[in-house]
């Protein structure tokens, strides 16, 4: 495929995400795996040519969490957004693929979650393919101290979906700098203790640990957690939101009105534990 081919797919390909509503898109090479920006880096195994022989490029889409829903977490408010924006990633990235099958470009959609269950993840708590580790080589954003990918617009309220491409497409430049501060608040009030301070970039030190927390959240209809992604200071939707007082989580006198309104959601609809 010469070089004005693959300029004209991916424009092609962004054009048509533009068309979708889908904020954020990244393209990685199948070689980067081969070359690990920090380790331990993911197994062979889990490489995309391991997974679909003939990629040569991976597609990453990212769609937001909306962050006032977010903060009512452990709710069904965030239980049903979280599935809303699953199913998105999963429609979008199998259109997506047809969108460049049509062109003769052979590609196939990967799953948003590659599991069964969360009872699953407690068992063996990871997928077949990392969308996060993805996105960082396509250029959307770093890893947190929370082991999620932190982005510019975003933050870590960002899920994201992939697509396997026989297309030889031009990537995008992976971030240089750090986009996590390290203020160490996804630590301090992750309600597992799941996460190590003393282990970024590797970030979660006990999966299971995790995994088995989402799972009796699961019992009661308020999971996921994503206390984590709450408390993160990065992003611009914390502006646009006007969440940039770092106070607004842990005083609930001065910021009486959006405790009170996340308490009630908390209240119908499952039984929460926090």
């Amino acid at each position: 495929m010469d070089e004005s081919t693959n300029k004209d797919i991916k424009k092609a390909l962004l054009d048509r995400c533009e068309s979708m509503d889908i904020p954020l898109v990244g393209v990685a090479s199948v070689d980067q795996w081969k070359i690990p920006p920090f380790l331990p880096w993911v197994p062979k195994e889990f490489h995309p040519q391991s997974i679909y022989p003939e990629a040569k490029s991976v597609i990453v889409i990212g769609l937001p969490i909306s962050l006032p829903v977010l903060e009512t977490s452990p709710s069904i408010y965030y239980r049903e957004l979280y599935t809303t924006v699953n199913m998105l990633l999963d429609q979008y990235t199998y259109r997506l693929a047809n969108f460049l099958n049509y062109d003769g470009k052979a590609s196939i959609f990967v799953p948003r979650d590659g599991y069964g269950s969360i009872q699953v993840l407690v068992e063996n708590p990871i997928a077949f393919f990392s969308h996060r580790h993805a996105a960082l080589l396509a250029g959307l954003g770093t890893f947190g101290v929370n082991n999620m990918i932190l982005t510019p617009e975003y933050g870590p309220r960002v899920r994201f979906g992939s697509i396997l491409s026989s297309a030889d497409l031009h990537p995008d430049q992976i971030f240089e700098n750090q986009l996590c501060n390290h203020c160490m608040r996804c630590v301090e009030m992750c309600p597992s203790n799941s996460i190590n301070r003393e282990d970024y970039p590797k970030g979660l030190t006990d999966k299971k640990t995790c995994s088995t927390y989402s799972a009796e959240l699961n019992k009661h209809y308020v999971s996921p957690c994503g206390i984590c992604i709450k408390v993160c200071p990065i992003g611009n939707d914390r502006t646009l939101y006007q969440r940039n007082n770092d106070k607004i989580y842990v005083d609930q006198d001065r910021f009486a009105s959006y405790h009170k309104s996340w308490k009630h959601v908390r209240t119908y609809g499952g039984k929460a534990l926090l």
